[in-house]
């Protein structure tokens, strides 16, 4: 009798697992739709936003005194005096072999610009974000185990001034404080570990910030929670609490807004790069708007969709695995 219960629980266990696979599997595949079909949208809206500016490119690229000649000919090179739908169909077709086309102002190749300026970019991103969770998930669970305390209500006033100071005001003054007064580090460039520590603590002061408050919130709430008090009970301390069960559950909220925030960040380091001369993919933006190079422009804004677009995969994707209830039909998840 054991032995046939011990088959059948094997047999149940087996196919929740298979289930909660394929459910997983049917998530990650809607959520691939979404992305290609969202991507899609956004590449149109960009192309006619850019199309719908008044003036003719190839004049503007050439100057008001360029001969007719030149004009027709820049047009012909850059395929501007081809359909609007050719030109669609080209652009994104050369986006997805890599050809990102010949920059209106310069006349060079775009791709390999895209790719040293998206470095510098991602590499600015992605450390302001991981330095930001450093700082947020210690802090916020420390909110929340100390909540009332004197410590607490100055580190949460602490946070709200953070949040308050938008993030080109930080990198200004502490510009005038480390780089001007005191000399330590750089003001602006790229290209040494030095240049990074600005940027990154400009970007990091207001993201950690904001997650340190959705850390202790979200915390907070599951400490509350009746399986906590349970262990609590049964003789378990608070740390124990906290990292068997409140961590995980926790971890949720705090993902989502992660992404949230992530997506944010890449239009904070958009400003950030241009206060610190951070070769990147803001300051790409800009001076191509300033100059009316649109196949500068809209590959630069493609690159930023994709790169929020794929955030939001990544998080929804992780949301899912974290978390089996959103897997089950009819149960939506993050972006469903």
């Amino acid at each position: 009798m054991s032995k046939l219960l011990s088959r059948e629980h094997r047999a149940d266990s087996t196919v929740r697992a298979r289930s909660g696979a394929s459910a997983l599997a049917a998530r990650l595949g809607h959520a691939l739709l979404r992305f290609v079909l969202l991507l899609l949208a956004a590449s149109v809206i960009i192309f006619v936003l850019l199309r719908a500016v008044p003036g003719d490119p190839a004049r503007v690229a050439l100057g008001v005194s360029a001969t007719d000649e030149a004009v027709a000919e820049l047009s012909h090179r850059l395929g501007t005096d081809r359909p609007l739908v050719d030109q669609y169909l080209d652009w994104v077709g050369g986006m997805l072999t890599g050809n990102f086309g010949i920059s209106m102002a310069s006349g060079t190749e775009l791709a390999p610009v895209v790719a040293e300026r998206a470095g510098a970019s991602l590499t600015l991103t992605v450390i302001a974000m991981v330095c930001s969770l450093a700082i947020a998930v210690p802090a916020g669970t420390y909110l929340a185990r100390r909540r009332g305390h004197a410590d607490a209500a100055l580190i949460n006033a602490l946070t709200q001034v953070g949040i308050v100071v938008p993030s080109f005001l930080v990198g200004i003054l502490a510009v005038a404080c480390f780089s001007v007064r005191l000399g330590w580090l750089p003001a602006n460039g790229w290209g040494t570990p030095s240049h990074i520590v600005l940027p990154v603590f400009a970007l990091t002061l207001v993201q950690a910030s904001i997650l340190t408050r959705y850390v202790r919130a979200a915390i907070s709430e599951e400490l509350t929670k009746d399986y906590v008090r349970t262990a609590r009970a049964s003789g378990a301390s608070v740390s124990t609490a906290l990292a068997r069960h409140a961590l995980r559950n926790a971890a949720l909220p705090v993902l989502t807004v992660t992404g949230v925030q992530l997506s944010t960040l890449i239009v904070g380091a958009v400003v950030i790069e241009r206060v610190f001369a951070v070769p990147g993919l803001g300051s790409m933006l800009i001076d191509a708007v300033s100059t009316r190079d649109l196949t500068a422009v809209q590959t630069v804004m493609m690159c930023i969709v994709a790169f929020t677009l794929a955030v939001n995969l990544a998080v929804d994707v992780s949301y899912a695995a974290i978390d089996p209830r959103t897997r089950q039909a009819g149960r939506p998840g993050r972006f469903a």
